[in-house]
């Protein structure tokens, strides 16, 4: 016979409440739905940061191509 999840969710519950008591679980709460919004808020920030640093990288590859296409095409002028 084991513990399931709803046994450990109320020991858990019952442990929170005798260690913080009643009158600190809703400020605990706050505290972790601050702690899940910043965590969300820096995700975002760093999804956005890193999709600009790839944006960049293929801005800069497609000029490097380009620029060498034009180079390329200059040399075959040149040629004739």
């Amino acid at each position: 016979m084991s513990i399931g999840f709803t046994e450990i969710f109320v020991i858990l519950l019952v442990v929170i409440i005798l260690f913080f008591g009643p009158k600190k679980i809703p400020e605990f709460i706050r505290m972790i739905a601050r702690a899940g919004h910043e965590y969300k808020k820096t995700k975002e920030a760093l999804k956005k940061e890193s999709d600009e640093i790839i944006n960049a990288e293929s801005n800069k590859t497609d000029t490097e191509n380009k620029s060498q296409s034009t180079d390329i095409k200059t040399e075959d002028k040149t040629d004739n």
